[in-house]
């Protein structure tokens, strides 16, 4: 009775989360209609709508993209099959585990280990993780090229929804820019006390006060982006150095400037501005950076990189900015 009891209650807690979680998401869109509403048709300034529409629509669209386009997950080759599984969990003897883990990631593209020079292995999803790919606590999955996990759009920003997500915040810093801009004449009548309506008062102000501390806000989180972007990195392994066969190296993924950006948008340019999926490759592997033959994890097979550090630990949520990163 008492074990029906608490399964009910940890079904209660987790259907609350889920719905909770929608909340910042609610947030976000109250506010943007709130601020359709009072420029279109509460200021109505004609002489702004169509461009304003035109960042309207790119800054919904890439927000519909960055929220509902799910995380991929690797494929199954990564996954261990029910033997190895069985053989892995019966097995008591830690340094056989690390060897059988081992033996199994001969036979995948897998270049990064764990701080100790393991494989990387989450024992949640039962998979041999590829490179870059980490595990979400809120999702509950472990995501390819994972980035963060931000509430603001209630999904985890990986290999599959980060060039949307990008896009989402350049279109909100242009969103917010252009809002203050246009309304700041229009504050300038309210100083002047040349706007007879008091509604529109309150509607210029507000518009003004909210744009104006969005975009600050934008800006900073957009930047770090970009420079995230110039370097290949997450936001993780820009937190974390990844560790590969040879040791760690915080530049491992950077391939110049140009090609790092090609990464994440693509190669053809005339997609880099549409929220259209144009990232390169399936998200289980990526192209590293020129080294010496026998340093480089492609071509040499070495002995795992020893150090006092273990990646299978779990990270508690954090906040950066708008963003959450929780991963393992």
């Amino acid at each position: 009775m008492r074990r029906g009891w608490k399964m009910a209650l940890s079904g209660g807690l987790r259907c609350c989360r889920r719905v909770l979680s929608w909340v910042p998401v609610l947030v976000i869109v109250l506010v943007v209609l709130w601020s359709y509403y009072a420029y279109v048709f509460e200021l109505c300034l004609v002489i702004y709508l169509i461009l304003y529409h035109a960042i309207f629509v790119f800054f919904a669209w890439t927000y519909w993209k960055s929220i509902f386009t799910l995380p991929q997950q690797p494929n199954q080759k990564f996954h261990l099959s029910y033997t190895d599984k069985e053989r892995y969990e019966n097995e008591e003897r830690p340094e056989v585990q690390k060897q059988m883990l081992f033996d199994m990631a001969k036979k995948l593209p897998v270049y990064t280990r764990t701080g100790s020079g393991a494989v990387r292995f989450c024992d949640r999803c039962h998979l041999i993780k590829p490179d870059r790919c980490h595990h979400c606590s809120v999702c509950a999955m472990c995501v390819l090229k994972m980035d963060h996990h931000c509430p603001w759009v209630n999904n985890c920003i990986g290999f599959s929804n980060y060039k949307f997500f990008l896009q989402f915040l350049a279109y909100s810093v242009l969103y917010c820019l252009y809002i203050a801009t246009t309304v700041f004449s229009y504050f300038i009548k309210y100083w002047r006390g040349e706007l007879p309506s008091v509604r529109s008062k309150f509607h210029v102000l507000f518009l003004l006060f909210v744009a104006c501390m969005f975009f600050v806000s934008l800006v900073i989180l957009f930047g770090y982006h970009c420079w995230l972007v110039s370097r290949n990195k997450t936001t993780l392994e820009a937190f974390c150095t990844p560790v590969f066969t040879s040791g760690p190296e915080k530049n491992g993924f950077n391939l110049g400037f140009i090609k790092n950006i090609q990464q994440v948008f693509g190669d053809n340019k005339k997609f880099w501005l549409i929220p259209i999926g144009s990232s390169p490759g399936d998200g289980h592997s990526f192209p590293m950076r020129s080294m010496n033959e026998s340093q480089n994890p492609l071509l040499a097979n070495e002995e795992p990189w020893e150090d006092n550090e273990d990646d299978s630990q779990d990270y508690p949520e954090g906040s950066s900015s708008l963003a959450v990163e929780t991963e393992t």
